[in-house]
């Protein structure tokens, strides 16, 4: 199992809108989600900030981002969300959310 943190910023005025749309989001999006090996997903927000946690359990992290990226309805789902969000300015080549880098852990 791999852990993931990710950042990315909330477009000035568009937070209530991805709240909203996070609480009624696509049962597809959300089966897709899970067929790919992501669990205990939680995205986390303060003020225009939104941080993201998950776990891989899968064995092909590529090959399993590649299949989410390609279904329609994850695409139709990105479609609606990424115009409320931008980038931080230091996220890394290729990335939308910035990939953060675990500095601790305990269980």
């Amino acid at each position: 199992m791999r852990r993931f943190g990710q950042t990315i910023l909330l477009k000035p005025g568009k937070a209530d809108e991805y709240v909203r749309l996070h609480a009624e989001t696509w049962p597809g999006v959300l089966a897709k989600i899970k067929e790919c090996n992501i669990a205990n997903y939680s995205i986390f927000r303060k003020d225009n900030m939104l941080f993201a946690y998950f776990e891989y359990t899968g064995t092909d992290f590529t090959g399993d981002m590649d299949r989410m990226a390609a279904d329609p309805e994850t695409q139709r789902w990105w479609d609606v969300v990424k115009p409320l969000m931008e980038p931080l300015e230091t996220h890394g080549r290729g990335e939308f959310w910035a990939d953060m880098t675990e500095i601790f852990h305990v269980d």
